[in-house]
């Protein structure tokens, strides 16, 4: 038993024997020679880089959060100076764009992870993501080929231009020892020729060869000669970037036990490094990995760019009210057309209680070229209802009050600065309210001036407060094919329906087409309730919210005005009108054909004219008989007298007397 002891005893001691002499081995390398150093890379991104990178982000990439390519560049040495003299990845907008390396820049391939949420960009294993990519790196390796690549973290928080970011640069490590350091400016010469047109960073010089320059992937073991290194860093502690680290361990994998390797530098502080691998490495072993940036106070740790103060503050509204509009693309409607709605110019024929909220919604919709008319002042009883305007604007210009649509357009500005907006001060011409003497040169010019700014508009919103006042643009609106949507509020009722284009094969109808009387004055000899706009405050919001999403209906369908009723467009049904009543909250889809014989949208009128102009609406404005005769109303009328005629001399009244 004792002697069992003293063998086992025995065998522990030489054991124990045996790993300290290994171990002094190692120490004795170690205190004979130097561990070789490194300086880190460090990352620069640029603000550039962040407003592409929001760009595909809201465009493009969307809610994909797959892997995307990505380049890096590094200054070469002819760059660098006393101030710059650390390798550092620059990234800025060209990053996602495919350039290649030149004489200044080395373009360094990366990969983009952009998540979609804080919480996973927190709650990734980045440690598990950095032995994924070291064993990426190892196997290319295998394959006697050593890429470098960087790895970037991102999450757009696009809301407040927030840009969390964490960059990486793999690294593998094999522990090499310098034996040897000698200032070394040998191949100066032939090294600035060879990387001007091969942009690499390692390679080997061959002196058997008369000095032949080598790429990595024809390099063996059995190869002898010099490796260089482009040191991409001149710090003055001459510690080469750690770049060099997976080219090392490649010479490691590679068999290599001891390699010369000069350290160019342009600055004329080149060296030649004599060195020594650690004898306790083993290639089949799994290598340490590291790469994650520190942040400036030395801690791992990722970084946050606030590009919310740097952006000019009209770039970010800009950016911000569009910002909705984009995410709607995301999922729930990946097929809306943003660009056409961009581009619409919208006139607003009234800048009141409905041209208020049109034009509001209109901006939030997109639309940035709105133009007001209206030829009213702001009073006292305006703002509560009209959210463009207040107090302060009922007492302005001499205490009369601001015109309407031209404060309007201004309070568009002041509300979105990104907006094309103008207000006229313009009285429309109105059927049944003659024009005559004195009054016919401004009437004409307003006519002339209605005229040109419907021309100079793709849409036009009928929102007037007089059911005449809607005449003259209905006929100048179909005449030159725009699209017109048309809203009005009863007291506890609205309305809002668009109108047809002359190109349909089965128009539908417009606001005076269910009329068998030519529009005439509803104004005069009025009492206060019946001049007055007496409507529930409510109806409006919900007529012009109605009238601006059936005006993006029709934009989302192919066809756009000549949509018919029965088609539908990636929002749904495109109806021809709508009618609402508060007193039950009921509302109805309704669709009118085009009436042969109306006194706005008939042939014979868009046809007289087009050929008469203003001379054919100045006599529909003195005379609503001519009108009524010339588009057949009064034909219908005569008619239908004399069917009622008849009707009552068909009916026996004997039996009632």
């Amino acid at each position: 038993m004792c002697s069992r002891i003293e063998v086992s005893a025995r065998v522990h001691r030489q054991a124990n024997a045996l790993l300290i002499a290994r171990s002094s081995t190692v120490n004795l390398i170690m205190d004979e020679h130097q561990a070789l150093k490194y300086t880190p890379v460090q990352s620069f991104v640029d603000s550039s880089f962040f407003t592409k990178l929001s760009d595909l982000k809201l465009n493009e990439y969307k809610l994909d959060s797959g892997v995307k390519p990505l380049s890096g560049f590094t200054a070469s040495p002819q760059q660098m100076n006393k101030f710059v003299n650390k390798p550092i990845i620059n990234l800025d907008y060209s990053s996602f764009d495919d350039e290649k390396s030149d004489s200044l820049n080395w373009r360094i391939s990366g990969l983009l992870h952009n998540v979609n949420t804080i919480e996973q960009f927190k709650s990734l294993d980045k440690l598990k993501l950095l032995r994924t990519w070291g064993e990426e790196l190892r196997e290319g390796m295998s394959q006697n080929t050593v890429t470098e690549r960087f790895h970037l973290l991102t999450f757009s928080d696009l809301k407040k231009y927030k840009f969390y970011y964490w960059l990486a640069f793999p690294v593998l490590h094999s522990q090499w020892y310098v034996t040897e350091r000698i200032s070394n400016n040998e191949y100066e010469f032939q090294i600035e020729e060879f990387i001007k047109t091969n942009y690499v960073q390692f390679f080997q010089i061959r002196p058997e060869n008369g000095d032949e320059m080598v790429m990595v992937d024809s390099i063996t073991s059995q190869d002898e000669g010099t490796f260089v290194f482009v040191d991409s860093c001149i710090s003055p502690d001459d510690n080469p970037s750690i770049q060099l680290k997976n080219y090392l361990y490649f010479l490691a994998i590679k068999g290599y036990k001891s390699v010369s390797l000069l350290v160019y530098r342009n600055n004329g502080k080149s060296y030649l490094l004599k060195l020594t691998l650690d004898p306790t490495f083993r290639a089949s072993e799994t290598p340490k990995v590291t790469g994650w940036e520190r942040t400036i106070q030395g801690k791992l740790g990722p970084k946050l760019a606030d590009l919310g103060s740097l952006i000019n503050p009209k770039e970010l509204a800009s950016q911000a009210v569009d910002l909705n509009l984009k995410l709607m693309k995301w999922r729930i409607a990946p097929e809306l057309n943003l660009d056409i709605m961009k581009s619409q110019k919208v006139l607003l024929l009234g800048a009141g209680t409905l041209g208020s909220y049109v034009s509001r919604a209109l901006m939030g919709w997109g639309v940035r070229d709105i133009t007001f008319v209206d030829n009213g002042r702001v009073s006292y009883s305006n703002p509560v209802r009209q959210p463009l305007f207040t107090f302060t604007d009922c007492f302005s210009d001499s205490h009369q009050g601001a015109w309407k649509a031209i404060r309007a357009s201004e309070a568009l500005k002041e509300i979105f600065p990104g907006v094309n907006s103008a207000g006229y001060n313009l009285e429309v011409p109105m059927i049944g309210h003659p024009v005559s003497g004195s009054s016919e040169p401004q009437a004409h010019k307003n006519f002339d001036q209605l005229v040109s700014l419907i021309e100079n508009h793709d849409a036009v919103f009928l929102l007037m407060d007089s059911r005449e006042s809607r005449w003259l643009p209905t006929v100048l609106g179909i005449a030159m094919n725009k699209v017109v949507i048309n809203a009005a509020l009863g007291f506890d009722s609205y309305l809002v329906m668009r109108y047809g284009s002359l190109d349909m094969e089965d128009r539908i109808g417009c606001y005076y087409c269910s009329d068998v009387v030519a529009p005439t004055d509803s104004l005069s000899d009025r009492t206060l309730d019946q001049m007055c706009t007496v409507t529930r405050p409510g109806g409006a919001l919900v007529a012009s919210s109605l009238a601006v999403e059936l005006f993006v209906s029709i934009l989302q369908h192919d066809l756009r005005q000549n949509a018919p009723v029965s088609s539908k467009t990636k929002f749904g049904e495109v109806p021809h009108q709508i009618r609402g009543f508060l007193h039950n909250f009921s509302q109805s889809k309704l669709h009118t054909p085009a009436y042969k014989y109306c006194s706005a949208c008939s042939d014979a009128v868009i046809q007289a004219y087009k050929s008469q102009g203003w001379d054919f609406v100045k006599q529909c404005l003195e005379s609503t008989e001519y009108l009524e005769e010339m588009c057949g109303l009064k034909q219908v009328q005569e008619e239908a007298e004399k069917a009622s005629e008849a009707l009552m001399e068909e009916i026996d009244f004997s039996d009632y007397e």
